[in-house]
């Protein structure tokens, strides 16, 4: 039957339309389950809502971001131009900051960008990936993409580091590439620099990921490892700490010949030049990222306080988030998005169960958002 030129599929999402196939290593895939509240918050303009299900900065980038975006637009040539290639000038500015040649960066439309980049260069079909779990879950679809595999790490504890489980799986699977969000998301398990180093020792040929896209809140980062280990890649975002997160800026650090493989894939032209000339602008206004990041320090001090008041089980991360467990976590969720509180429900990932993520903002935001959450839990215990 045709309608308008054009073959009506008897099945919606099939394999195989019209005699086309998907690729056979997508088949498996499901799709990630990206749930955004931004519909609902526009449908209530007038109501003050607070976005903290993606782990998104609550606050405008810096000021400065806005200036070097608008000084940019104002010149006679700009959107009409392809960017920077391979955005060079943003790399100059990331190697003074991190203090490592610029042979050792890939800037990237997003630090998922970066990982996706990683695995199509480096998985064949059959490889074995290792993640420590429960994690970022668009990762797997990299994974899978590329017909490779997945061993999921659980450690005896989902909210504390197991280094001497995790050496013992990769051990057992010699996996092709490890992955570790550290922190993590949503768990916000920190493995320590010399986990980390004992991580590389052990498995000397497999590609270990350390994804920092919340390393600027914890205060750690693996880069020095890099000066030693050529099996070490760290990819970080300009989505969380600094605001960004519209803009889809990101970048992978690691030895030069591994940024020399990956850029066999690599478009030059991937990252747009508005987030090239933003990017550059946030790494310049440190005072603004010490303000915010001090902001989310506070709040951290008042909603431990708060939760622990009301023998609320509340786990604090190192990260811009924390995780509380409620015996009804999507009716609590619920309630709060009706109080314009929109969180995001973990409580059906592995070991998780009743936990539910909240992002943190501000004091002023926090102290408005707790109370909020005060109504629901009045609900709650009727």
């Amino acid at each position: 039957m045709r309608k308008s030129g054009l073959r009506v599929a008897k099945k919606l999402n099939a394999d195989v339309v019209d005699g086309i196939s998907i690729a056979r290593h997508v088949r498996a895939i499901k799709p990630y389950q990206a749930v955004s509240s931004l519909d609902a918050m526009r449908s209530d303009p007038e109501r003050e809502s607070f976005k903290i299900d993606w782990n998104e900065a609550t606050v405008p980038p810096s000021p400065a971001v806005t200036k070097a975006v608008m000084n940019f637009l104002s010149s006679s040539q700009h959107l009409n131009l392809y960017p920077v290639l391979n955005s060079t000038n943003l790399i100059a500015r990331l190697a003074k900051h991190h203090g490592l040649p610029e042979s050792q960066f890939l800037v990237t439309n997003g630090s998922d960008d970066a990982l996706n980049t990683i695995c199509g260069t480096y998985l064949d079909e059959g490889d074995q990936v290792l993640m420590v779990s429960p994690t970022y879950q668009h990762f797997l679809v990299f994974v899978q993409s590329r017909g490779a595999t997945v061993e999921h790490f659980y450690g005896r504890d989902p909210f504390q580091p197991d280094i001497d489980g995790l050496l013992q799986t990769a051990a057992r699977m010699r996996p092709r590439i490890i992955y570790l969000a550290n922190p993590n998301n949503p768990t916000g398990v920190l493995y320590s620099v010399d986990s980390l180093r004992r991580l590389l020792d052990a498995n000397p040929t497999s590609l270990v990921i350390v994804d920092e896209a919340y390393s600027e809140f914890a205060g750690q980062s693996a880069r020095q490892l890099l000066y030693t280990y050529s099996n070490l890649i760290i990819t970080r975002t300009f989505s969380k700490a600094y605001g960004m997160a519209g803009l889809r800026i990101g970048y992978a650090m690691a030895d030069a010949r591994l940024i020399t493989n990956l850029r066999r894939l690599f478009n030059p032209k991937n990252v747009n030049a508005l987030a090239q000339v933003a990017a550059i602008a946030a790494l310049d206004d440190s005072e603004w990222l010490s303000w915010y990041l001090s902001e989310v320090e506070k709040s951290k001090a008042l909603i431990t306080r708060w939760f622990t008041e009301r023998d609320i089980e509340c786990r604090m991360t190192p990260a811009n988030f924390f995780m509380v467990r409620f015996e009804r976590a999507p009716w609590v969720v619920r309630c709060l998005r009706e109080q314009g509180v929109y969180v995001r429900d973990r409580s059906t990932m592995p070991c998780l169960n009743g936990f539910v993520r909240f992002s943190i903002g501000t004091v002023e935001q926090t102290k408005k958002i707790l109370d909020r959450t005060g109504v629901v839990l009045q609900r709650l215990n009727r």
